[in-house]
């Protein structure tokens, strides 16, 4: 769901306390934007969230008690109004994987904090799917080098139809099974059918797969 950019409610966590306060620097500066917790650790960043269901979640990857990815997974179970942008300094098409896959709308490398973050945090807040210039590049040549190394020539992928594209649309914007079937007007077994019949028939082994196709195939806004 788009939020209203005029007052966002944003939790900020990160286990060394001048980079929490680097960021909410840069983000109440903003007109009516307003970090209204922070947290230490991962477990801490859950129970911040839990309690005070902020719109935005911004999650540094690596926290002690428990890390961002898991973080990342609980907050959206617990939360599924609140979406996630995680902060990191590893440069890896692995790790945007891992995170997208736990539930993450955006990834931001640290040292691009300062220039991005605002941005990060508009997309994520409009329902898009936010990659940094250099993440999306890393992601690029990750695939590229993962098709490059490939020894066997894969079958051509099926085309989905139409509802399975709207069935993948809805997935890659973050929506559970009972948001999908209400949006398409189904039932939510009607949903876990099409999912498992895209996921065999697409060739996707995780949801990060799906996401993934949905962004090459500009079936989401990013």
């Amino acid at each position: 769901m788009t939020k209203n950019l005029k007052k966002l409610r944003i939790v900020v966590a990160d286990d060394h306390e001048l980079v929490r306060r680097g960021i909410r620097d840069l983000l109440q500066v903003q007109r009516g934007w307003n970090v209204v917790g922070e947290a230490g650790n991962g477990r801490e960043a859950v129970d911040r969230v839990r309690r005070l269901k902020p719109d935005i979640a911004i999650l540094d990857i690596t926290m002690p008690d428990m890390d961002g990815l898991e973080a990342t997974r609980q907050i959206r179970e617990a939360a599924v109004m609140t979406q996630v942008l995680i902060l990191s300094m590893h440069e890896s098409d692995q790790m945007v994987r891992r995170v997208l896959e736990a539930g993450a709308r955006g990834y931001v490398l640290k040292s691009d904090m300062a220039m991005h973050l605002v941005k990060a945090v508009k997309d994520v807040a409009h329902g898009k799917i936010s990659l940094t210039p250099k993440v999306s590049e890393i992601v690029l040549e990750g695939f590229l080098k993962a098709a490059a190394e490939s020894k066997q020539l894969a079958p051509p992928r099926a085309r989905p139809t139409a509802r399975e594209r709207e069935v993948i649309r809805l997935l890659a914007e973050g929506k559970a099974n009972k948001e999908i079937a209400s949006a398409l007007g189904i039932t939510a077994r009607t949903v876990e059918t099409h999912r498992a019949r895209i996921m065999m028939k697409m060739g996707f082994h995780s949801l990060s797969d799906l996401i993934h196709y949905a962004i090459r195939g500009k079936m989401v806004p990013t």
